[in-house]
């Protein structure tokens, strides 16, 4: 027979037999033991997570008010792994790009797997989405998806600290994988940024059952498997939505910047770099076009003045040399010189704004005196006065909380022999020091933290925008702690300085006295600040009310002119804003026009 032997007969029955026996026993195992296994199985075949993104933290102002929140915005999402390009031409099309977009958008996220979708741009319309549903079947790889984008429509601009959220790199994806995917958005800049790990929250998840169309089922588990999304941290900042307001629109079509705090607590209440950019440009995917447009743009928007750039304070910083004689023991409040309109040393004639005849400490600051600091300056030495100017934060970073900040320029001993050679500078170098001229430099934030310290008797905090965060599951708000500063300087010495910066606009001989007014006092110092590519620099700080100071403004306006004529009125209209009194003083404008008179005058005199 074919099978031989009854032995081979036997040996081939039992394989027959044990094959039989194991295909039916897998069988069993599959249909039966492991059915549950390979349903789910099947069912992740045809099931489409989506992504749910969490809703970032809003801004609120000091009273609640919101400044910055979330909006929902339509995203087309493109997989290249199943992408058809064929289709790109009628995409766009869709879409309102121009032809090679989507090419340009996937060559600059080839980095990413060809099976993670890629973000193509947002913003589109319902028409667009009707069109991306009707045709899904047809458009393999390609979806779309419901984001959240920042909304900046509660009429504030920020620009400079509110910062912006971008898509992260690939290089920030790849060291950050677990906590951010592919297309993620980020703070990049300002407060965006410092508190990112606030702001953002986390991501939800809808598991949806689609057929072999991609078109929905049902829910997968009945939802059972879902994650809702948890939004990020709200942020409650210390801005004064109408005092920021206020101060946006002084410098509107102006170069400069407003910074005002709170001289007791340090917390910023406007906050204005002047020009501003549009905020909203960054909500959608940025072309490079735009990018190049906002660098490129000869004015710096991008670019913060209040904490990067740096100006010759001017007269503003002439407090420090009077403080540091009077604790030194260089003088006291009573010594006195005689103003012959400038002082000579050597064969340099350092001038002065006006002929002030005698002069003491008090006057010197009221009407602002450069030859009575001329000579203070040589009495006390750049070693002391240098001494002083650091306890008051000049040439150090303030610490505020948004990464972009200058520490500013105060030349010591080494400073000068580096640039001049060693005792190769002259003494004229300390006149222009003394008066906020020459290479001493500070930013508007600095300027305004010198005036805080002032006011509140040496001590204050280290400015801040943010006052704390309304915690996301406790939904309780959450204050920040911020440590003291201070210095010691004595009561003595800070009565008469801050004497005489309160006679600098109530006084007769004051050069800020055009903003004095009847409702409240203010404290104030005005200044000049030197430019040698046009017009000055207008420069002013202040604060009030001066008996129980509530805020502290540094103002600087480039370009301009006198610091009594263009920066004393704004920083006016601020502190009113602030102190909610309406305002009772001269436009503006009109007040601009008397003192310009009166300077001419002044000046016509003189010669």
């Amino acid at each position: 027979m074919f099978f031989g032997t009854n032995f081979r007969r036997q040996i081939f029955q039992f394989v027959i037999v044990g094959f039989s026996t194991l295909l039916v026993l897998q069988l069993f195992r599959m249909q039966i033991v492991e059915n549950k296994s390979f349903v789910d199985k099947a069912n992740r075949n045809s099931i489409k997570k989506i992504v749910q993104q969490a809703p970032r933290g809003i801004f609120y102002d000091r009273n609640f008010n919101i400044l910055v929140s979330n909006r929902p915005s339509f995203i087309l999402d493109i997989t290249p792994d199943k992408y058809d390009t064929k289709n790109t031409g009628i995409i766009e099309e869709v879409i309102g790009v121009d032809s090679g977009y989507i090419a340009k958008v996937l060559r600059k996220k080839r980095f990413y797997s060809r099976f993670l979708p890629r973000k193509i741009k947002s913003n589109l319309s319902f028409q667009s989405i009707t069109w991306l549903d009707e045709q899904s079947r047809f458009l393999p790889g390609v979806s779309y998806v419901i984001d959240l984008q920042r909304d900046y429509s509660f009429g504030i601009n920020g620009s400079h600290f509110f910062g912006y959220i971008k898509e992260i790199s690939p290089k920030f994806y790849k060291k950050n994988k677990p906590m951010y995917s592919i297309d993620d958005n980020i703070g990049v800049k300002g407060l965006e940024k410092t508190y990112e790990k606030y702001l953002r929250g986390v991501k939800g998840y809808d598991y949806i059952i689609v057929d072999s169309k991609r078109k929905t089922i049902g829910k997968y588990l009945n939802g059972k498997a879902d994650r809702k999304p948890i939004k990020g941290d709200d942020l409650v900042l210390s801005i004064d939505k109408q005092t920021q307001i206020v101060a946006r629109n002084e410098l509107k079509n102006r170069k400069g910047a407003i910074v005002a705090l709170d001289p007791t607590t340090g917390e910023i209440i406007a906050f204005v770099s002047s020009p501003q950019y549009d905020l909203s440009l960054f909500s959608n995917i940025l072309s490079n076009e735009k990018w190049k447009q906002l660098v490129n743009n000869p004015n710096k928007p991008l670019f913060n003045r209040a904490t990067m750039s740096i100006y010759p304070p001017g007269s503003t910083i002439k407090m420090i040399a009077a403080i540091a004689a009077l604790e030194e023991g260089t003088i006291n409040k009573n010594w006195t010189i005689f103003c012959k309109g400038g002082y000579q040393l050597g064969n340099r004639f350092f001038g002065c704004d006006h002929y002030h005849g005698k002069t003491n400490l008090t006057k010197a600051i009221e009407a602002s005196c450069n030859t009575y600091f001329y000579q203070l300056m040589l009495k006390l030495g750049l070693e002391k006065w240098h001494k002083y100017a650091g306890l008051f934060g000049l040439g150090n970073k303030t610490g505020i909380d948004i990464p972009e900040e200058n520490s500013g320029l105060l030349p010591d001993k080494n400073y000068l022999d580096k640039r001049y050679g060693k005792n190769k500078w002259s003494r004229g170098l300390l006149l222009n020091l003394v008066i906020g001229q020459g290479e001493v430099g500070v930013t508007p934030l600095q300027l305004a933290h010198y005036t805080a310290l002032l006011a509140n008797n040496g001590v204050t905090k280290k400015p801040h925008f943010v006052k704390g965060y309304v915690d996301k599951f406790t939904q309780r708000f959450v204050p920040f702690s911020y440590d003291d500063e201070k210095i010691n300087i004595s009561e003595k010495t800070l009565k008469t300085v801050k004497n005489a910066m309160f006679l600098v606009v109530n006084g007769k001989e004051g050069t800020a006295r055009n903003i004095s007014n009847s409702q409240y006092k203010i404290a104030g110092k005005t200044g000049t600040s030197q430019n040698p590519f046009g017009k000055n620099h207008a420069v002013f700080i202040a604060y009030a009310p001066a008996d129980n100071p509530k805020i502290a403004v540094a103002v600087v306006v480039e370009n301009v002119g006198y610091g009594s004529t263009y920066a004393a009125p704004i920083a006016r209209k601020v502190i009113d804003a602030y102190l909610r009194v309406k305002p009772s003083f001269m436009n503006t404008t009109k007040s601009i026009m008397l003192q310009t008179k009166k300077e001419a005058k002044t000046n016509a005199d003189k010669l």
